[in-house]
């Protein structure tokens, strides 16, 4: 008997206040199919039926997205269930679909009425396999429709339109199955070198993770720019501004952090420079957000 599949990840890093999006939103993640699954952190679906609207906003992970979205209802209520002669012809629900790459800076966006997103989640260094004619860093800082990187047309009615995860996953799992992967020895590494700078917190500098992976700095760089998106640089900084978020949110339970201490964790010099950071990327200090989140 085969083992189960593992489990999506169930952590919130990089979604600003997470309590209150999981109370506007239903969110959940999916196990991409078997021979996805060493290049996808997972599937994400979101679907949302607002009386106000709502802004959500993430610190984006390193990594490569592919996101189906719907804006409106899929069609108008039933003719017998309608109220008096329509009014109008049906508002028509506006679908899109597109690649977008690792956002540079904070990701807001504005939920209003009836919706639905189906998202993938390539780990850092697994998108390149999907699409090797451009090195990641092409699409960082951008999103761009799907059909400018994927020559075959993908089927948006087939992933968004069922009401059943498992019809949307099973889309999913399609699209890309029809799109590689191809085989790429580097990406392997690339993924390899990220995961370790998000679970060694020891690793805080380039040239500690250019030995750790036996190349040069300069062939390192080159690495990244090609199969993550971004420079090793960046992906320890953010990094470092994920576990800071996470350990604000946790503030209102277990009391103020101790700033100072989790700076020098972090690998910065000082507090202040942690500070400046976080408020660079989130807009408020460490301090406020931690208030701000906590509040009832």
């Amino acid at each position: 008997m085969s083992a189960a599949a593992p489990s999506p990840r169930r952590d919130t890093r990089g979604i600003v206040d997470p309590a209150e999006l999981l109370t506007r939103v239903r969110f959940r993640r999916h196990t991409p199919a078997p021979e996805l699954r060493p290049y996808l952190e997972h599937y994400w679906l979101i679907d949302w039926e607002l009386t106000e609207p709502y802004v959500t906003q993430v610190v984006p992970h390193p990594s490569v997205n592919i996101v189906f979205q719907r804006y409106g209802p899929l069609e108008g209520p039933p003719e017998g269930q309608r109220e008096g002669p329509p009014e109008g012809p049906p508002e028509a629900a506006q679908s899109s679909a597109e690649v977008s790459g690792i956002g540079l800076g904070l990701f807001a966006r504005k939920l209003t009425g009836l919706g639905r997103v189906c998202g993938i989640q390539f780990r850092p260094g697994g998108f390149r396999p999907f699409a090797p004619a451009w090195p990641v860093s092409t699409w960082t800082g951008r999103r761009v429709p799907l059909a400018e990187v994927f020559t075959a047309a993908a089927d948006e009615g087939a992933v968004l339109s069922p009401e059943g995860d498992h019809a949307r996953v099973a889309a999913l799992d399609a699209f890309l199955l029809a799109h590689g992967p191809a085989p790429d020895r580097d990406a392997g590494q690339a993924m390899r070198l990220v995961d370790l700078i998000r679970t060694d917190r020891e690793l805080r500098k380039v040239s500690r993770l250019a030995a750790a992976s036996g190349l040069s700095t300069r062939s390192l760089q080159r690495l990244f720019a090609t199969h993550v998106g971004v420079g090793p640089k960046w992906v320890i900084l953010r990094y470092r501004i994920h576990e800071a978020l996470e350990r604000a949110e946790s503030a209102g339970a277990a009391g103020a952090p101790d700033w100072s201490g989790l700076a020098a964790e972090l690998g910065y010099s000082d507090q202040a420079h942690l500070v400046r950071d976080f408020t660079a990327t989130i807009g408020v200090p460490p301090a406020a957000y931690a208030r701000a989140v906590s509040a009832p």
